[in-house]
């Protein structure tokens, strides 16, 4: 498993702008329609809401639906 995790869909637009924006980058993404513990997690990081794409950091830290380039700054920082 790689340090950065994105929960998504097949079906989010955001999501797919985010993962094309993420080309080249190692990540692991899950999909929370067909894992509901992943699911669960998204929501109780968003107020209840199941809100994708959500991005959980190698520091454990997570974003809502945030823009590639601040994917990467963080994880430049990371580094």
């Amino acid at each position: 498993m790689s340090n950065l995790t994105i929960y998504a869909t097949t079906w989010c637009p955001y999501c797919a702008t985010l993962l094309r924006g993420l080309e080249g980058t190692d990540f692991d993404l899950i999909d929370v329609d067909r894992d509901p513990d992943a699911a669960e997690w998204v929501k109780s990081v968003n107020n209840g809401n199941r809100v994708v794409p959500t991005v959980r950091y190698p520091d454990g830290t997570h974003a809502t639906n945030p823009p590639a380039g601040e994917v990467l700054r963080k994880l430049g920082e990371l580094a």
